[in-house]
Protein backbone atom coordinates (compact mmCIF):
# COMPACT_ATOMS: atom_id res chain seq x y z
CA UNK A 1 0.00 0.00 0.00
CA UNK A 2 2.81 2.41 0.88
CA UNK A 3 4.48 1.72 -2.50
CA UNK A 4 1.20 2.41 -4.29
CA UNK A 5 0.77 5.74 -2.49
CA UNK A 6 4.38 6.74 -3.32
CA UNK A 7 3.89 5.84 -6.99
CA UNK A 8 0.69 7.85 -7.10
CA UNK A 9 2.40 10.85 -5.51
CA UNK A 10 5.26 10.71 -8.04
CA UNK A 11 2.84 10.41 -10.94
CA UNK A 12 0.86 13.39 -9.69
CA UNK A 13 4.00 15.46 -9.35
CA UNK A 14 5.08 14.68 -12.91
CA UNK A 15 1.63 15.52 -14.22
CA UNK A 16 1.70 18.81 -12.36
CA UNK A 17 4.79 20.03 -14.25
CA UNK A 18 3.55 22.55 -16.80
CA UNK A 19 4.08 21.51 -20.45
CA UNK A 20 6.02 24.75 -21.05
CA UNK A 21 8.48 23.89 -18.28
CA UNK A 22 8.96 20.44 -19.78
CA UNK A 23 9.55 21.97 -23.19
CA UNK A 24 12.05 24.41 -21.75
CA UNK A 25 13.93 21.53 -20.15
CA UNK A 26 14.14 19.81 -23.52
CA UNK A 27 15.14 23.06 -25.24
CA UNK A 28 18.11 23.46 -22.88
CA UNK A 29 19.64 20.31 -24.36
CA UNK A 30 19.64 21.69 -27.90
CA UNK A 31 22.62 23.53 -29.44
CA UNK A 32 22.98 27.12 -28.31
CA UNK A 33 22.98 29.12 -31.49
CA UNK A 34 24.09 27.82 -34.87
CA UNK A 35 26.22 24.73 -34.22
CA UNK A 36 28.39 23.93 -37.26
CA UNK A 37 31.05 21.72 -35.64
CA UNK A 38 31.03 18.78 -33.25
CA UNK A 39 32.74 15.54 -32.33
CA UNK A 40 30.53 12.48 -32.59
CA UNK A 41 29.46 11.35 -29.13
CA UNK A 42 29.85 7.68 -30.09
CA UNK A 43 31.33 5.73 -32.96
CA UNK A 44 29.17 3.82 -35.40
CA UNK A 45 30.14 0.56 -33.72
CA UNK A 46 32.16 -1.01 -36.52
CA UNK A 47 35.58 0.42 -35.90
CA UNK A 48 36.76 2.71 -38.70
CA UNK A 49 34.33 1.20 -41.21
CA UNK A 50 31.75 3.88 -41.96
CA UNK A 51 30.94 2.70 -45.46
CA UNK A 52 33.22 5.30 -47.01
CA UNK A 53 32.83 9.07 -47.01
CA UNK A 54 29.15 8.89 -47.87
CA UNK A 55 28.42 6.71 -44.87
CA UNK A 56 30.49 8.91 -42.57
CA UNK A 57 28.65 12.02 -43.77
CA UNK A 58 25.32 10.29 -43.22
CA UNK A 59 26.35 9.42 -39.67
CA UNK A 60 27.25 13.04 -38.91
CA UNK A 61 23.86 14.11 -40.24
CA UNK A 62 22.06 11.44 -38.23
CA UNK A 63 23.58 12.57 -34.93
CA UNK A 64 23.11 16.25 -35.78
CA UNK A 65 19.43 15.72 -36.56
CA UNK A 66 18.90 13.89 -33.27
CA UNK A 67 20.56 16.80 -31.47
CA UNK A 68 18.18 19.29 -33.06
CA UNK A 69 20.47 20.81 -35.69
CA UNK A 70 18.76 22.63 -38.55
CA UNK A 71 21.58 21.72 -40.94
CA UNK A 72 21.29 18.69 -43.21
CA UNK A 73 24.59 18.91 -45.09
CA UNK A 74 27.13 17.83 -42.46
CA UNK A 75 30.43 16.39 -43.67
CA UNK A 76 32.89 14.22 -41.78
CA UNK A 77 36.43 15.61 -41.60
CA UNK A 78 38.06 12.69 -43.42
CA UNK A 79 40.59 12.33 -46.20
CA UNK A 80 40.88 9.41 -48.61
CA UNK A 81 43.66 8.04 -50.78
CA UNK A 82 43.60 6.69 -54.32
CA UNK A 83 45.51 3.76 -55.86
CA UNK A 84 48.48 4.20 -58.14
CA UNK A 85 49.51 7.55 -56.75
CA UNK A 86 46.37 9.31 -57.99
CA UNK A 87 45.09 12.30 -56.03
CA UNK A 88 42.92 11.51 -53.04
CA UNK A 89 40.29 13.60 -51.25
CA UNK A 90 41.42 16.22 -48.75
CA UNK A 91 39.43 16.60 -45.55
CA UNK A 92 40.00 20.38 -45.63
CA UNK A 93 38.22 20.59 -49.00
CA UNK A 94 35.05 18.98 -47.65
CA UNK A 95 34.11 21.41 -44.88
CA UNK A 96 33.48 24.78 -46.54
CA UNK A 97 35.00 28.15 -45.71
CA UNK A 98 34.02 28.68 -42.06
CA UNK A 99 33.63 30.02 -39.47
CA UNK A 100 32.60 27.00 -37.40
CA UNK A 101 30.91 27.06 -34.01
CA UNK A 102 30.52 24.36 -31.37
CA UNK A 103 27.44 23.42 -29.35
CA UNK A 104 27.86 26.47 -27.11
CA UNK A 105 28.33 28.88 -30.00
CA UNK A 106 32.09 29.20 -29.48
CA UNK A 107 34.01 29.76 -32.73
CA UNK A 108 36.67 27.05 -33.00
CA UNK A 109 38.08 28.40 -36.28
CA UNK A 110 37.36 31.38 -38.50
CA UNK A 111 38.33 29.78 -41.79
CA UNK A 112 40.27 26.88 -43.31
CA UNK A 113 43.64 28.54 -42.80
CA UNK A 114 42.82 29.35 -39.19
CA UNK A 115 41.63 25.78 -38.57
CA UNK A 116 44.95 24.39 -39.80
CA UNK A 117 47.10 26.77 -37.78
CA UNK A 118 48.15 27.09 -34.16
CA UNK A 119 45.47 29.76 -33.78
CA UNK A 120 42.50 27.40 -33.89
CA UNK A 121 40.51 26.98 -30.69
CA UNK A 122 40.04 23.21 -30.77
CA UNK A 123 40.64 21.69 -27.33
CA UNK A 124 39.04 19.29 -24.90
CA UNK A 125 36.89 22.16 -23.63
CA UNK A 126 35.67 23.26 -27.07
CA UNK A 127 35.62 20.06 -29.15
CA UNK A 128 32.18 19.18 -27.79
CA UNK A 129 29.83 16.49 -29.01
CA UNK A 130 26.51 17.13 -30.74
CA UNK A 131 25.03 16.89 -27.23
CA UNK A 132 27.29 19.61 -25.85
CA UNK A 133 29.36 17.17 -23.81
CA UNK A 134 33.12 16.85 -23.48
CA UNK A 135 34.85 13.80 -24.93
CA UNK A 136 37.11 12.04 -22.45
CA UNK A 137 40.82 12.39 -23.11
CA UNK A 138 44.25 11.65 -21.79
CA UNK A 139 44.19 11.36 -17.98
CA UNK A 140 40.53 10.33 -17.80
CA UNK A 141 39.42 6.85 -16.77
CA UNK A 142 38.67 6.06 -20.42
CA UNK A 143 40.70 7.86 -23.08
CA UNK A 144 38.88 8.51 -26.37
CA UNK A 145 40.95 11.39 -27.73
CA UNK A 146 41.89 9.65 -31.01
CA UNK A 147 39.61 11.16 -33.68
CA UNK A 148 39.70 9.57 -37.14
CA UNK A 149 40.94 11.89 -39.92
CA UNK A 150 43.29 10.10 -42.34
CA UNK A 151 44.94 13.48 -42.83
CA UNK A 152 48.26 15.28 -42.59
CA UNK A 153 48.54 18.44 -40.42
CA UNK A 154 47.22 20.61 -43.26
CA UNK A 155 44.12 18.50 -43.67
CA UNK A 156 45.26 16.80 -46.86
CA UNK A 157 45.36 13.10 -47.70
CA UNK A 158 48.55 11.44 -46.54
CA UNK A 159 51.37 10.52 -48.89
CA UNK A 160 53.22 8.56 -46.20
CA UNK A 161 52.47 5.25 -47.92
CA UNK A 162 50.61 2.25 -46.59
CA UNK A 163 47.08 2.37 -45.27
CA UNK A 164 46.30 5.70 -43.61
CA UNK A 165 42.49 5.65 -43.95
CA UNK A 166 41.47 2.08 -43.03
CA UNK A 167 40.72 1.36 -46.66
CA UNK A 168 39.07 4.73 -47.18
CA UNK A 169 36.82 4.16 -44.16
CA UNK A 170 35.56 0.77 -45.24
CA UNK A 171 37.67 -1.60 -43.09
CA UNK A 172 37.20 -2.85 -39.55
CA UNK A 173 40.00 -5.41 -39.44
CA UNK A 174 43.62 -5.07 -40.45
CA UNK A 175 44.94 -1.70 -41.54
CA UNK A 176 45.55 1.68 -40.01
CA UNK A 177 44.25 5.24 -40.01
CA UNK A 178 45.72 8.58 -39.04
CA UNK A 179 44.02 10.13 -36.02
CA UNK A 180 44.20 13.47 -34.26
CA UNK A 181 44.00 14.30 -30.55
CA UNK A 182 41.00 16.49 -29.75
CA UNK A 183 42.52 17.33 -26.34
CA UNK A 184 45.91 18.25 -27.86
CA UNK A 185 47.75 15.90 -25.48
CA UNK A 186 49.89 12.81 -25.96
CA UNK A 187 52.71 10.69 -24.63
CA UNK A 188 55.28 13.34 -25.51
CA UNK A 189 55.43 17.12 -25.80
CA UNK A 190 55.76 17.07 -29.57
CA UNK A 191 53.80 18.83 -32.30
CA UNK A 192 52.32 15.56 -33.50
CA UNK A 193 51.03 14.56 -30.09
CA UNK A 194 49.45 18.00 -29.76
CA UNK A 195 47.88 17.86 -33.21
CA UNK A 196 44.09 17.84 -33.36
CA UNK A 197 44.07 16.19 -36.79
CA UNK A 198 47.34 14.29 -37.38
CA UNK A 199 48.87 12.73 -34.27
CA UNK A 200 49.63 9.10 -35.21
CA UNK A 201 48.35 5.96 -36.88
CA UNK A 202 46.13 3.34 -35.26
CA UNK A 203 47.12 -0.27 -34.59
CA UNK A 204 44.24 -1.55 -36.66
CA UNK A 205 40.77 -0.66 -37.88
CA UNK A 206 38.55 -2.66 -35.52
CA UNK A 207 36.91 -1.49 -32.31
CA UNK A 208 39.46 -3.06 -29.98
CA UNK A 209 42.41 -1.87 -32.05
CA UNK A 210 41.14 1.70 -31.95
CA UNK A 211 40.62 1.49 -28.18
CA UNK A 212 44.16 0.23 -27.66
CA UNK A 213 45.64 3.61 -28.65
CA UNK A 214 42.97 5.77 -27.02
CA UNK A 215 40.12 5.92 -29.50
CA UNK A 216 36.52 4.95 -30.09
CA UNK A 217 36.07 5.51 -33.81
CA UNK A 218 34.89 9.09 -33.33
CA UNK A 219 34.68 11.73 -36.09
CA UNK A 220 34.88 15.49 -36.46
CA UNK A 221 31.76 16.80 -38.20
CA UNK A 222 31.51 20.19 -39.94
CA UNK A 223 28.86 22.09 -41.87
CA UNK A 224 30.37 23.17 -45.22
CA UNK A 225 29.06 26.75 -44.93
Amino acid sequence: MKLSRIAATVAAAVAAVPPLAQAQGQEAKKPKGDMTFFVTSVGKGNGADYGGLEGADAYCNELAKTAGSKHTNWHAYLSTTAPGGEAGVNARDRIGKGPWKNFNGVVVAKNVADLHSDKNKISKQTALTEKGEQVSGRGDAVNMHDILTGSDPQGMYSTAGGDTTCGNWAKSGDGSAIVGHHDRQGLKETRHMKSWNSAHGTRGCGEEALKSTGGAGLLYCFVPN
